[in-house]
């Protein structure tokens, strides 16, 4: 019995990565629809958002049956309550991937994107994909320094987004309010999604030392490093 309930905690696990890897294959996806006015590819990641909503629904049931059959405590406990958070906040990332395709489907045949914006859009989308597979590594391998880590990868999302608010700002913008509306959406969602990537991280932070990750930095007085050192 003790197995079959191991069993089942490792497939929550397993299950919060394949939700990692899709909505980390949409958003790049999506990016790209958008960028280069792709309908077909914009339609895809549209209807492969089921797939994350199939999962994250059928691993809600399997934690509620977990906690019901087995009334797990201490460590367990806290591994089934937090892939449920850790769930919504895929399930939503999911949801966000989904938001830049629809744009580009509105937008199509036009993009939803003024070409002297692709690149920094691009960018965003690039650096969104790469969260989430770092969120998804970190998820594996229950690696806190790894973790601690996203939120000083997040920084560069923060900074790419105020780049976009400094071209809307700009008396030289020329693409009028609607596509100006558009940005704003994209580097919301964008934004939105490094902020999952980094609280499904902050979560598994939790999971294995049983201390909030903000709590934990502030106890050693450390900062993460930078990617590299």
């Amino acid at each position: 019995m003790r197995d079959a309930y191991h069993e089942e905690l490792d497939s929550i696990g397993e299950a919060l990565v394949e939700m990692a890897r899709l909505v980390g294959s949409a958003i790049g996806r999506a990016t790209t629809a958008m960028l280069d006015a792709d309908l077909k590819l914009a339609e895809s990641v549209i209807a492969a958002d089921q797939k994350v909503d199939d999962l994250q629904h059928d691993l809600e049931a399997r934690a509620i049956a977990l906690l019901a059959r087995q009334q797990p405590v201490a460590t367990d406990l806290r591994i089934v309550v937090t892939s449920l958070r850790m769930s919504a906040d895929l399930e939503r990332s999911g949801d966000l991937a989904q938001h830049v395709a629809k744009l580009a489907r509105l937008r199509f045949p036009a993009s939803a994107v003024p070409h002297d914006l692709h690149a920094t859009m691009l960018e965003m989308g690039q650096l969104a994909q790469r969260l989430m597979a770092k969120a998804a590594e970190v998820i594996t391998t229950k690696d806190v320094d790894l973790a601690l880590q996203l939120e000083h990868d997040d920084d560069e999302m923060d900074l790419l987004h105020r780049t976009l608010f400094q071209h809307l700002m700009d008396d030289r913008w020329k693409h009028g309010i609607e596509t100006a509306v558009d940005v704003t959406l994209l580097g919301r969602y964008y934004e939105r999604f490094a902020d999952h990537a980094v609280s499904v991280a902050k979560r598994v932070v939790y999971l294995v030392t049983g201390e909030h990750a903000d709590e934990l930095q502030a106890a050693s007085g450390a900062t993460p490093p930078a990617p590299g050192e």
